[in-house]
């Protein structure tokens, strides 16, 4: 039988840390929920490597290394509101709700949302609503937000999800140009967001983050 706690340990220890990444409660929460629940059966075996794991689709779980570190970018503190976008089967809500009050995770794909849901309340992750909706458009219902993040990559970041940040409120996306991505942390004032460099790292594009081409004709 494969010993996941052990493979947990080990991507802390051989991955989190390494990074820079000191904050406990990220530590605790990456030790505690098991990622290999939360990805396809033939793919658990993947769960603890280092690099994304492919969904399809262009759809992946981040690197734990890039999610730990954008986690430890936002300072999430446990009255925060998050909201999570493109949670796919929920392992990047599950560790978020450990260090926050609760966190809103929106998933188009309707198969992975209703099996986000399932995981998620198997681990009592009961501070997690999971919403069916185009990842573009976020939910504002239950909105604003402390804390917005976005588990792939994108070339832009719709109005209508800056919209859903409170003043003061942080949000962290992987930003594209061609092979070459940067983590980006941005913090809104006065209804503003301004935007800084956090760190290296790639992922694919989330549907609808890429900016429109023109074509000459």
């Amino acid at each position: 039988m494969t010993d996941y706690a052990a493979r947990r340990r080990a991507m802390v220890d051989g991955q989190v840390r390494p990074s820079d990444v000191t904050e406990y409660p990220i530590i605790e929460a990456m030790l505690t929920i098991p990622r290999e629940v939360f990805v396809p059966d033939t793919q658990r075996d993947l769960a603890y490597m280092s690099e994304d794991i492919d969904l399809g689709g262009g759809r992946v779980v981040l690197a734990p290394r890039v999610l730990a570190k954008m986690l430890e970018a936002l300072d999430i503190r446990a009255d925060h509101l998050v909201l999570d976008i493109g949670a796919s089967y929920g392992y990047s809500a599950a560790v978020t709700a450990r260090l926050a009050e609760a966190v809103v995770a929106v998933e188009e794909d309707a198969s992975m949302a209703a099996e986000a849901q399932t995981l998620l309340s198997e681990q009592e992750a009961d501070n997690v609503a999971v919403v069916e909706a185009p990842l573009t458009e976020g939910a504002p219902q239950h909105g604003p937000y402390d804390i917005i993040l976005l588990q792939g990559g994108v070339e832009q970041v719709p109005d209508a999800i800056l919209d859903q940040l409170k003043d003061g409120g942080r949000i962290i996306a992987i930003f594209m140009e061609g092979a070459l991505g940067r983590a980006r942390l941005g913090i809104k004032s006065g209804g503003r967001v301004t935007w800084r460099y956090a760190f290296d790292a790639t992922a694919p594009l989330l549907p609808g983050f890429n900016v429109a081409r023109e074509f000459e004709f």
